[in-house]
């Protein structure tokens, strides 16, 4: 391939095939969820030393807790290499967070429960781009002068865009029979009871 011809959108550059991978998942809020899931399972079991004083943060429900953690990790990673279950895995992931303030030290003190939160809320919200359609001009298939015009001009005026309309389906009139309890209901009266 020379200079003059742009590469396919097909076929990620070496250097673009994370950029497209991220793009077409929910890649933030599974990052946001998995760290969100490590202090939660690791706080229950963890201890932190000043000195010669050490301060154990070990739960009676630190299983519980490492369960919850995992399962955040584990749901995150299900958002970046399944994104159709996004929905299903932002739900659970803010499910799981609510559980982890009484059973893993106020949700990793916290921190793990804002991470999760945030992380399951962005999964259920994100929705996939609509696909791209390449227009190809018949006439050129590089750069020329003609279209560095046509694109200078574009870029002055408004672009408009067709949106379709989807098709009402065209609603009947409903049949009317005229019977005793139509007359009433016509002149004003309930005949319901």
């Amino acid at each position: 391939m020379s200079a003059e011809y742009p590469a396919s959108r097909e076929v990620p550059k070496k250097e673009n095939r994370f950029k497209v991978w991220r793009q077409t998942r929910p890649f933030w809020a599974g990052l946001l969820t998995m760290i969100g899931g490590v202090p939660i399972a690791y706080l229950p079991y963890g201890d932190m030393r000043l000195g010669n004083v050490t301060l154990a943060m070990q739960t009676t429900a630190g299983a519980g807790a490492l369960i919850i953690g995992v399962l955040l990790i584990t749901l995150g990673l299900t958002m970046w290499f399944q994104p159709v279950v996004r929905v299903f895995a932002g739900i659970a992931s803010i499910v799981l967070a609510l559980v982890s303030i009484p059973v893993s030290n106020f949700g990793g003190l916290v921190i793990g429960f804002l991470f999760a939160l945030v992380g399951g809320g962005m999964s259920a919200a994100w929705a996939p781009a609509p696909p791209v359609e390449e227009t190809k001009d018949a006439e050129h298939d590089g750069w020329t002068e003609a279209s560095d015009e046509a694109g200078a001009e574009s870029a002055t005026e408004p672009a408009t865009e067709v949106v379709p309309t989807a098709a009402v389906p065209e609603q009947r009139e409903a049949e009317h029979r005229a019977t005793e309890t139509t007359i009433d209901a016509n002149g004003g009266r309930n005949s319901a009871g």
